[in-house]
């Protein structure tokens, strides 16, 4: 995340407090996946079944 995405996003009509909880959604997701891949956590089968 950089300074021209912020801007972007705030162009777009996002305000502060909304850029902010984009940011935390995709940081919790990142860190879940990481965590998961870490503890080598498998996708249920049914994941897999539907393509």
């Amino acid at each position: 995340m950089r300074q021209e995405d912020v801007e972007t996003l705030r162009s777009a009509g996002l305000s502060d407090a909304e850029i902010l909880d984009v940011c935390q959604v995709a940081a919790y997701y990142n860190f879940v996946n990481r965590l998961a891949d870490g503890l080598g956590v498998e996708l249920e089968a049914r994941w897999n079944e539907q393509g």
